[in-house]
């Protein structure tokens, strides 16, 4: 099967990308029939990065396995905005971790003096130990998986929490409503559950001067920033349109 024939398949299937998804399974497969059995499975709509094995995120490849949520480009901004709060040789949480991509992308700007990750799914947890060497990744539910030795000292808290509503899990693309875990993608009834969670907890969690960073849509930002603020925490609320991303900061009142 000949590149033009893969990207006829896919662009069939409804693949948008088809050309730049052909070039990488034809790159990927050391086979004919490996070739055909990655077309295949795309085709039936398994999500091209759990093929591959691997997702593109902030200029790294990201081991991704079936079953984990799979890093989206919007999310760097989120790291962009950690790198550009950090202190030096900040120790560094990234909860609901999912590959470990955030963690991952902001250990290759900033150099933590200590990096943890958390998440409840042990197909997660199991990928972020390969995504972070090094790194002290643990499974739980947010903080209850956390060492008490690490309350009060985290610099910045990176959590790529899941904020779609329960209502419209539904309308989400098959790739991701059918192939990656419901917790990664469902945020209760206003998307806002796990946020206020995790907003709840940090100001016990963060060092003096520490940032928790936590990824919304627009719509949601200022809901969140008021979760913030009752939770103790100062919010500032921060957009990048060309990528569609908005994250929302938070550091503990004085």
């Amino acid at each position: 099967m000949d590149t033009s024939s893969v990207i006829s398949r896919l662009r069939a299937a409804g693949c948008v990308f088809a050309e730049d998804e052909a070039a990488l399974l034809v790159d990927a497969a050391a086979t004919p029939a490996e070739l055909e059995s990655l077309v295949a499975r795309r085709v039936a709509g398994l999500p091209l990065e759990h093929l591959l094995g691997w997702a593109e995120f902030h200029g790294l490849r990201v081991r991704v396995r079936p079953g984990v949520f799979v890093p989206r480009h919007r999310t760097e901004f989120l790291v962009d905005v950690a790198v550009s709060l950090a202190p030096p040789a900040p120790v560094v949480l990234d909860l609901c971790c999912g590959s470990g991509a955030l963690g991952a992308a902001f250990t290759a700007a900033v150099r933590p003096r200590e990096l943890h990750a958390a998440d409840v799914e042990p197909a997660a947890v199991a990928c972020a130990r390969d995504n972070l060497p090094g790194a002290h990744v643990h499974q739980g539910d947010l903080y209850d998986a956390l060492p008490p030795s690490l309350r009060g000292r985290v610099d910045v808290l990176l959590a790529n929490v899941p904020y779609v509503p329960s209502d419209a899990v539904a309308t989400m693309p098959p790739e991701a409503r059918l192939h990656e875990p419901r917790a990664a993608l469902d945020g209760g009834s206003d998307g806002l559950d796990l946020a206020r969670r995790v907003a709840a907890g940090a100001p016990s969690w963060l060092a003096p001067g520490g940032t928790v960073l936590v990824e919304s849509s627009e719509r949601q930002a200022p809901v969140l920033a008021g979760v913030f603020t009752a939770a103790g925490l100062t919010p500032e609320v921060h957009s990048a349109d060309e990528l569609g991303a908005t994250v929302v900061t938070g550091t503990p009142k004085e």
